[in-house]
């Protein structure tokens, strides 16, 4: 099979539900990472996902993470974590240390896949009010924390870290709540892992979501209480 290969003038990209799509959700390559192209391609459950030493790729996986924000469950080892640490959440406050700490390897993860292409990228959807950061702090330490895209009533998450047991997880939760209180219907994850379904995401195939997102009314504007920030009580 030929992988359609995107053009520089032309923001579209093949249907996630056709039969150009490799069997493990390789859709594309090529393009760039400019806003207009990725909130097209989010809008249409496709994202990049690619080495430092690759071209741009686009997937759209055949079983995809997602979970409704009120679904979302915090264990009672995340919550012993939180009041024991006195953990504070905050949004938005400190989105270039967040996504720097999700480009860094660690024990669990020792390859990344956030290069200075994709930390451009977000920073400046970020800039534009589309690209969101949660942070966990232990005082004035941030312990943990999370980055994604907000096209209401989706959010997109891209990646997470942790410094400190749970911390990671305790952002999840509080970006659900957060998004529970907007209305916001999912959380998309992308990729499902064992870390993703102890918090209470599952898993549905490509088709059910790209039918779920083109039968739904996305918000073409930034979510502006989100863009607000501030620090979130729990």
């Amino acid at each position: 099979m030929t992988i359609y290969r995107l053009l520089d003038d032309d923001l579209g990209f093949p249907s996630p539900i056709s039969d150009e799509v490799e069997e493990d959700g390789l859709l594309a390559v090529g393009g760039d990472l400019s806003p207009q192209r990725l909130l097209n391609a989010y809008r249409h459950g496709i994202f990049p996902w690619f080495n430092s030493d690759d071209p741009l790729l686009w997937w759209s996986p055949p079983q995809r993470a997602v979970v409704s924000p009120a679904q979302v469950h915090c264990s009672r080892s995340t919550r012993k974590s939180a009041k024991r640490n006195t953990w504070t959440v905050t949004f938005n406050h400190s989105f270039d240390a967040v996504i720097n700490a999700c480009r860094m390897s660690s024990a669990d993860r020792p390859d990344t896949w956030i290069d200075e292409r994709m930390v451009k990228a977000y920073k400046q959807l970020h800039q534009l009010g589309w690209c969101h950061s949660v942070e966990v702090w232990d005082g004035d330490e941030l312990v943990g924390g999370l980055y994604g895209i907000a096209m209401f009533p989706f959010f997109c998450g891209e990646s997470m870290f942790s410094r400190s047991a749970n911390a990671s997880k305790f952002a999840f939760y509080a970006l659900s709540e957060k998004l529970n209180e907007l209305n916001f219907d999912w959380i998309d994850c992308q990729m499902p892992t064992t870390h993703l379904s102890s918090l209470g995401v599952a898993e549905i195939d490509r088709s059910t979501w790209f039918n779920t997102l083109i039968n739904t009314d996305v918000d073409t504007s930034p979510v502006a209480e989100l863009s607000a920030g501030g620090t979130i009580d729990l």
